[in-house]
């Protein structure tokens, strides 16, 4: 309990201040929405949103079809496989910091991509394409191989085996995949302070910003409580759809072995 406390009474505490009638953090005097009606007439605000939505979609598209193509290259044994896992593997050790200075020199000197959405888009490709390989090609070496090799000896083309046993099997990963690509993208403030440049400042960058000039404001306390609800609407919702599924698949089970539904 004291554990759960630590964690969520500060998340708590920011969700209650975020409806205070002051302007102060440390008290709370009463309750409005102000806060929440300035932070949408803020067009700073709007346009970071805007362009950290639309920078994390695309990238969390990139990197889930490159990576999940990746994983399954690597699940074929061929000459130089360790090395390439490696390479694929390596931006989840390199600290922030590196990557962003060496992505920025990469984008301003060798490849002359201006600074802005597409130079944020390379770098978040680079640093999220490794999670979705892992977590992808983790799955894929849990499959039982006989399922494709029973597919094939029942007739099923490498397609028709492909669409009906493998991509079933290994669709929650590719989504896992997907979701860390998009919070990744989402939270990441280091890389994107240095390839963001004039005008493609995004959210977390902003946030990071506003609180380091001017201290915890109320128009960022609101901000912050509404992300947090975002996130927790979108847990609850993956928790019910994943509950939903698993009772279609228990009552799919006991109708083939012959269960009846309330026994």
């Amino acid at each position: 309990m004291l554990v759960y406390a630590f964690l969520y009474l500060p998340i708590a505490w920011l969700a209650l201040v975020s409806f205070n009638s002051s302007r102060s953090v440390s008290q709370f005097t009463g309750f409005s929405l102000q806060w929440y009606a300035e932070l949408l007439d803020d067009d700073r605000v709007l346009q970071a949103l805007d362009l950290t939505l639309r920078l994390a979609v695309t990238s969390a598209l990139v990197c889930t079809v490159l990576g999940t193509l990746a994983a399954f290259g690597l699940r074929r044994a061929f000459r130089g496989r360790s090395v390439w896992a490696m390479l694929l593997t390596l931006p989840m050790v390199v600290p922030e910091v590196v990557m962003g200075v060496s992505l920025l020199a990469f984008c301003v000197k060798l490849a002359g991509i201006p600074l802005g959405f597409f130079a944020l888009l390379v770098a978040h490709v680079s640093f999220s394409l490794s999670f979705v390989v892992v977590v992808v090609r983790a799955r894929l070496s849990g499959m039982d191989p006989r399922l494709e090799e029973a597919a094939a000896d029942l007739g099923a083309g490498p397609f028709t085996a492909f669409r009906t046993v493998t991509w079933p099997l290994v669709l929650p990963a590719v989504g896992a995949g997907a979701a860390f690509a998009f919070l990744l993208s989402f939270d990441d403030v280091v890389t994107s302070n240095y390839l963001g440049g004039v005008g493609s400042t995004t959210l977390p960058v902003y946030v990071y910003g506003q609180a380091s000039k001017r201290g915890v404001s109320p128009e960022i306390v609101a901000l912050s409580t509404g992300m947090v609800a975002v996130s927790a609407l979108l847990l609850v919702v993956g928790v019910v759809i994943a509950s939903r599924r698993a009772r279609r698949a228990s009552s799919s089970v006991m109708e083939v072995v012959g269960v009846p539904q309330g026994g």
